[in-house]
């Protein structure tokens, strides 16, 4: 499985990375923001993409519509430090997979959300 991380938080994604890595998933890229994510997404085509809720003044949510827009569009799961109770109802009405709390990140974890396990 090819990830890239949407994340502004480069420790967490040096982090996440490493954690990934260990469980047998490819890093394809990394973006911060809407832009850099619609282009990674582009050009590198991953498997899933990990969108951060919150993207310095951007918005997770926003960078999910952009990237479901694309007819060959990744998996897209959303990621945050909050609760996803905070966010159910703009998760359930967004085009994503499902939600991962940043503290449950794994490979696995991904793979339950896609029904891969």
């Amino acid at each position: 499985m090819r990830c890239v991380i949407v994340d502004d938080d480069e420790a967490f994604v040096k982090v996440a990375q490493a954690v990934l890595e260990r469980d047998g998933v490819t890093m394809a890229g990394t973006a911060s923001s809407c832009a850099g994510a619609v282009e990674r997404a582009e050009a590198l085509r991953p498997d899933v993409v990990l969108i951060d809720i919150r993207l310095g003044q951007e918005s997770g949510f926003d960078v999910a519509s952009r990237l479901a827009e694309n007819r060959h569009a990744p998996a897209l799961i959303m990621i945050s430090t909050h609760a996803g109770v905070d966010y159910a109802d703009l998760i359930a009405e967004s085009p994503v997979a499902g939600f991962l709390p940043k503290v449950q990140l794994s490979g696995a974890a991904i793979r339950r959300i896609l029904g891969m396990d």
